[in-house]
């Protein structure tokens, strides 16, 4: 590692979060993981999953052998700025989807939430013009 590191800003580095440009904060520094998707034994999912965040409980949660770290050194970039890690990640809830007992695949729940009022109208005007008397 060079004397001369660069060091990150957190919102630059979790810019990049694709598997064609897969960057990680793990303890204080920055991997670009791009070139290691494809050969991470856990497969490159597990990399993007930790995109976006310090990723340093992810990695040690592991349990990473030592020739794992010795890698790491190959990806190494620059270091982090701490100031800029955000303290809490914000917690969005999960959309919760409507209540569906019978299983009834999504898109026919959104056809029905179309038609049915429109089939009501229909049926309306139909009652109107034939009940109408002259």
């Amino acid at each position: 590692m060079a004397s001369d590191r660069k060091v990150y800003l957190f919102e630059d580095v979790s810019k990049h979060s694709k598997t064609e440009d897969c960057w990680l904060i793990i303890s204080g520094k920055v991997y670009d993981v791009t070139s290691f998707m494809d050969d991470h034994p856990g497969g490159g999912e597990v990399l993007l999953s930790s995109t976006g965040k310090d990723a340093t409980n992810d990695f040690e949660d592991v349990g990473h052998s030592d020739s794992a770290r010795e890698l790491m050194e190959k990806y190494y970039i620059g270091e982090i700025d701490s100031a800029t890690i955000p303290k809490k990640r914000a917690y969005i809830p999960p959309q919760q989807a409507p209540y569906n007992p019978d299983k009834t695949p999504e898109f026919v729940i959104k056809i029905l939430q179309f038609l049915v009022p429109l089939l009501i109208l229909g049926l309306a005007l139909a009652v109107r013009h034939f009940t109408k008397k002259d």
